[in-house]
């Protein structure tokens, strides 16, 4: 196998860098993006104890992956009932999205650091018969260790802008050492299968992306009729996972719209809901959902809650998907506002879910905004005609009513990877 000096330099940092952890995750506790409770998962020691029997781990980065990451472990699950699951991520969303999930035999820890001593104790610890990495974020260490242990390991749905996929090629040795550390790869995107068999040498399957197999996320139905009372009859628009810098233009496009439509009401749901107070003053001291406020006659609501994007989509005709009208953003998901019949809209700045917009403008699902009064001219166009929004809700969910056969492909890959019987060779729980 071909030396690689990226990654044997990368390996030979971290243990110097280690004693500085401390600091940086002390830094992220105070600004809430660390939970100060579980520091310890980070280095690698857990309160809880390893399930018995054949065990599967899966790494996803945040709250896209994590998804992707619950919808494979409901399948595998439902293949094989016997199977206990440790999902671990690195953001707080995505372990509150795990928490609120709440699925049978599944352990949410936080990612250990990629250092010897915290990659030591995780797998001594979790002694998992099967890794499964989701997506994109590779960590070397984690990942040499676990093949070192000969844990199988797959990379499934994975999915890499552009410029990642152009870093991954920069750097082929160090990616050739990574990718062939993986028993099975596949990828959710023919663009992103191509470059990474270039890079590993070996067969990568396209098989679609996983997030398509994604049910619609489930509505709560007494929150949605209490809403929908709230709502009324009048003309709504949802701007969704919107960042800083995006609101603006959204309330922009939202008063040029009631000059027309002076009854009309623009929900804003931020990415990061802890914005909600910056938004609703933007918005003039606009109803906030966190603070259980009443809609009344406000022009703007803030849903500055986690877990309930689904009902706005359900609720709102027509849906911007945010984090895409800044050239600093990449987008973020279509794929639940059209399944949950949302007339899509975007900005121009969609990389890191190119392939299902790509879809979507192809088949006339969704269609591309640029500033305020493009914002607003679009969400016109589809509160006008009727027709025109339902076939284009009829367009985008012709392209995300798919990806089953992905799933099936998948699972059934993974489950080939799985020993018969946990191995009993395995190293006992670290006591470190």
């Amino acid at each position: 196998m071909s030396f690689s000096p990226a990654l044997t330099a990368y390996r030979l940092a971290t243990p110097l860098l280690a004693p500085l952890a401390g600091l940086w995750l002390g830094a992220r506790a105070n600004s809430g993006k660390e939970d100060r409770a579980r520091l310890g998962e980070r280095y690698g020691r857990y309160p809880s104890a390893r399930p018995a029997g054949r065990l599967v781990w899966l790494h996803a980065a945040s709250v896209g992956e994590s998804n992707v990451a619950l919808a494979l472990i409901e399948a595998l699950a439902a293949a094989d009932p016997s199977l206990s699951f440790v999902i671990s991520t690195g953001t707080r969303t995505s372990a509150d999205l795990v928490a609120r999930r709440a699925l049978k035999r599944v352990t949410h820890v936080y990612a250990p650091l990629d250092a010897g001593g915290a990659v030591r104790r995780f797998l001594d610890h979790w002694r998992p018969d099967l890794g499964v990495f989701v997506e994109s974020e590779l960590w070397p260490n984690l990942i040499l260790a676990a093949q070192k242990r000969g844990i199988p390991l797959a990379l499934v749905n994975a999915r890499m802008s552009p410029k990642s996929l152009r870093r991954w090629q920069a750097w082929s040795a160090a990616g050739a050492r990574l990718l062939n550390a993986f028993a099975f790869v596949a990828a959710a995107d023919a663009r992103t299968a191509e470059a990474l068999r270039q890079v590993r040498g070996a067969d990568v399957a396209a098989l679609g992306n996983l997030k398509l197999a994604a049910p619609a996320p489930k509505i709560d139905a007494g929150a949605r009729e209490a809403l929908a009372k709230e709502i009324g009859g009048r003309d709504v628009w949802l701007a969704a996972s919107t960042h800083a810098g995006e609101d603006e233009i959204v309330l922009a496009a939202h008063a040029q719209l009631r000059a027309q439509w002076p009854d009309a009401l623009l929900i804003i749901a931020p990415r990061h809901p802890e914005r909600g107070e910056a938004i609703a003053q933007l918005a003039g001291g606009a109803p906030r959902r966190s603070r259980f406020e009443a809609i009344g006659a406000a022009p703007v609501y803030v849903a500055d809650t986690l877990g309930e994007l689904g009902l706005f989509y359900d609720i709102a005709p027509v849906a911007l998907v945010a984090g895409s009208l800044l050239p600093s953003l990449k987008g973020h998901n279509p794929i639940e506002p059209a399944k949950l019949n949302a007339a899509v809209l975007t900005g121009p700045h969609v990389e890191s879910f190119q392939d299902v917009f790509d879809m979507l403008f192809a088949a006339g699902g969704a269609s591309i905004v640029r500033d305020a009064a493009g914002l607003a001219e679009g969400v016109a166009a589809l509160w006008q005609d009727k027709n025109v929004r339902l076939r284009r809700v009829d367009a985008a969910r012709s392209v995300v009513d798919v990806g089953a056969e992905a799933m099936e492909t998948t699972v059934a890959q993974l489950l080939a990877l799985m020993p018969q019987q946990s191995p009993a060779t395995r190293p006992a729980d670290a006591s470190a």
